[in-house]
């Protein structure tokens, strides 16, 4: 009985043995994929602001790179070459345009067509409320020039220009994302509220 069982033991180890071989050399079927990886950038908005540079009589200078400030010697009658442009960047995102002009001489702007307001009404711009700040009825792409306006003319009937000595005309400009907006005035609001 003892050559039976052991006998038996050793067919047991011997099964066990070969089930132990089998299993080793069996594989379960498997894939894998390559990873999907997704870099972010990040998106911008980028404008700059300038105009042709001019002598004090306002005549532009033919060939020269264009500036952020002038001067101006005012004289009844006079036009002078104001062009502000703002551009907007190659590789930045669509945008809304906004200008702050603060017009210190408005008061002696000739009237009619020829006034800054009256340009920058012709190329687009809208006030916004009660402010001194306009928005620009597109939307901006990159690489686009978008002008402000093109000159000032001081109407001939000017008494006296005194007052108006060291008065500026000052122009800044801003951008806000297009995506998310439905209009510029709503991109304004949500981005400066009131105030520039």
């Amino acid at each position: 009985m003892k050559t039976f069982k052991k006998a038996l033991l050793m067919s047991v180890c011997a099964v066990a043995l070969v089930v132990a071989s089998i299993m080793g050399t069996m594989a379960y079927l498997q894939a894998e994929t390559d990873p999907i990886t997704n870099t972010m950038t990040v998106g911008k908005v980028a404008i700059t602001l300038d105009e042709a540079k001019v002598t004090t009589d306002g005549v532009a200078v033919v060939d020269a790179d264009r500036v952020t400030q002038n001067a101006y010697k005012l004289l009844p009658g006079q036009t002078y070459t104001k062009d502000p442009k703002v551009h907007v960047a190659a590789g930045s995102e669509n945008c809304y345009l906004f200008v702050e002009v603060v017009n210190e001489i408005a008061a002696i702007e000739k009237s009619g067509a020829t006034t800054i307001a009256e340009q920058m009404a012709a190329k687009g711009w809208t006030k916004i409320g009660d402010t001194n700040v306009y928005y620009h009825g597109t939307v901006a792409e990159a690489g686009n020039d978008v002008p402000v306006f093109d000159s000032f003319t001081i109407s001939e009937n000017v008494d006296d220009l005194q007052p108006y000595d060291g008065k500026t005309i000052t122009v800044k400009a801003y951008a806000v994302q297009a995506e998310g907006f439905a209009t510029a005035e709503a991109a304004w609001n949500a981005t400066f509220g009131a105030n520039p």
